[in-house]
């Protein structure tokens, strides 16, 4: 919607400041011909990003969370750097690379902590390196000159230390847990059957993307309009504004809705009717020439 706002501006502010308006006025096409071609392309816009909104946002979220799920769950030490802490989502391991040439290379002072059982794996490596295996099987690491701390979380068990010279690690094939519920990754039939506020908010969000894609699009009509020779961006600072309230204030209205503090009825939907009501201003104003039907 920006992007679209913004090339309306631009475009017809150029035609106004190399009187091509006037030219184009003479010739019999006048602010209401631009106007319906305008809306005409805002429309078939708008169309589009209903679409990316209320389909392929919910779908793009959900695939990236599971991107970064299968991601979390698969340890691969090939890919990692020296001097970054590696953590698993829920905290069950920590690997930290001392040194490292680059990806793929033998890694030196290598630090892995992890939970098995009711016991804390502590691991202190001089050397290590991923061992190739089969694909599925979970990921294989060798350790050279390794000692092994491993400290009881109970009291009937005791700590135990141990040293060796080359030792070998065997992960587990890596589980993705079920994605948590968010509305963000939810359907657009399941948000609008849904009166949580969250839902509520995320799907009043969805709809409003269309609306707002037609309304920038048409107000960008009138605030394009310059005097000629005066540069086709003589009314972009008032435009930048307008949309930087605008975006404030439906960023604002969904966090209200999203924590109950505004009703799902009028929800977000005052902030477009607030743009439509400057829209209506700017087009009702003198300068713009489409009264009398013109």
């Amino acid at each position: 919607p920006i992007s679209f706002y913004i090339s309306v501006i631009v475009s017809l502010g150029r035609l106004y400041s190399e009187s091509e308006m006037a030219a184009l006025s003479a010739l019999g096409i006048g602010p209401g011909r631009v106007f319906g071609a305008v809306l005409t392309l805002s429309a078939v816009l708008a169309a589009g990003v209903a679409f990316l909104s209320l389909y392929a946002r919910p779908w793009a979220y959900e695939t990236s969370h599971q991107i970064v799920a299968r991601a979390d769950a698969d340890v691969n030490v090939n890919d990692m750097e020296a001097g970054d802490f590696y953590e698993s989502p829920k905290r069950s391991r920590v690997i930290y690379i001392g040194r490292r040439e680059g990806p793929g290379k033998p890694m030196e002072d290598v630090f892995v902590q992890f939970e098995r059982d009711h016991r804390t794996q502590v691991i202190h490596a001089r050397r290590a390196y991923q061992v190739p295996g089969p694909k599925g099987s979970g990921r294989t690491i060798a350790f050279i000159d390794a000692h092994v701390y491993g400290i009881s979380r109970t009291a009937e068990d005791h700590d135990r230390i141990m040293h060796a010279k080359e030792m070998i690690l065997h992960m587990n094939p890596p589980r993705v847990e079920p994605l948590a519920y968010a509305p963000v990754a939810a359907s657009s039939a399941v948000l609008s059957a849904s009166p949580a506020p969250g839902d509520v908010s995320e799907f009043q969000w969805r709809l409003s993307t269309p609306l707002t894609t037609l309304l920038l699009g048409m107000l960008g009509v009138p605030l394009s309009r310059v005097k000629p020779r005066q540069g086709k961006y003589a009314k972009m600072g008032i435009a930048i504004l307008i949309y930087s309230g605008y975006y404030l204030l439906c960023t604002s209205a969904r966090t209200w809705v999203q924590k109950g503090v505004i009703e799902s009825f009028p929800g977000i939907w005052w902030v477009p009717a607030s743009l439509a009501v400057t829209l209506v201003i700017a087009l009702a104003g003198p300068r713009l020439g489409f009264r009398g039907g013109r």
